[in-house]
């Protein structure tokens, strides 16, 4: 399975549809134990990359780049610069793709958990982002390697990423403002996480839904392929001089 670039601004446009339908339930997890601005501030970078995008034609890489510049350069937080990181991962492991395949994918995942690893010490296990995207990637990684198959690699990086950010109820936030609460903040999803986990999910249910209308598009052309082969060979035949 695979899906053209050039076709694949869908991917775009269900992450910022995402964030923004989203904002209000990512402010409210942030305001347990954390600034109470996340949904804000997502939901804002999301906006000024859909205005961007209006009236004009993107592939996936295109509109990734967009979301990318939006998150670096128009939201405040720390979250703009680590998520900015997460989507210019993205970015270059496709920008010079045409086809988007299960290899580049894992590339793409591959790349984005890099960056973020380059700009936080933040690792597995401290209530963050990285709770998601780090077993997201395993898991599309391993079922890629074992399966070869794209749609069963992205379905096996959508549980992960929802068991991931379930998983952070019950860790000690030891990165950013949770951080000063201790123990205390056990018990609450972050923040971080969630809007990870629905970034994922909302990338890979928009590369599954291409990947199959591509194939789809492939089996219808086969069968017309077919037909028209079938209809030579018999009429062709007909047509054909007798031998003398």
């Amino acid at each position: 399975m695979n899906f053209r670039n050039c076709d694949g601004g869908l991917v775009a446009d269900r992450i910022i549809q995402v964030i923004i339908e989203n904002k209000q339930r990512l402010t409210d997890i942030d305001g347990a134990i954390g600034d109470g601005d996340h949904g804000i501030n997502m939901s804002k970078g999301m906006h000024v990359a859909e205005e961007a995008l209006k009236d004009t034609t993107y592939g996936m890489s295109k509109g990734l780049q967009v979301i990318q510049e939006a998150l670096m350069n128009k939201i405040g937080g720390s979250m703009g610069p680590l998520y900015g990181m997460v989507f210019k991962g993205f970015v270059d492991a496709s920008k010079k793709e045409n086809v988007i395949t299960g290899e580049v994918v894992k590339n793409m995942l591959e790349k984005a958990l890099k960056n973020l690893q380059i700009i936080t010490d933040a690792a597995e296990g401290d209530k963050t982002l990285l709770d998601v995207i780090c077993p997201s990637m395993r898991a599309y990684r391993d079922v890629f390697r074992q399966t070869g198959h794209m749609k069963h690699a992205l379905i096996a990086l959508k549980l992960a990423a929802d068991v991931g950010v379930e998983q952070t109820k019950e860790m000690i936030a030891r990165i950013g403002r949770a951080s000063r609460l201790g123990e205390r903040s056990r018990g609450y999803q972050d923040a971080g996480a969630t809007s990870c986990a629905l970034i994922l999910n909302a990338m890979a249910d928009a590369m599954i839904e291409l990947a199959e209308r591509n194939q789809k598009c492939r089996d219808e052309d086969i069968v017309v392929l077919r037909q028209f082969l079938n209809r030579e060979l018999i009429y062709g035949a007909s047509q054909q001089e007798p031998v003398k």
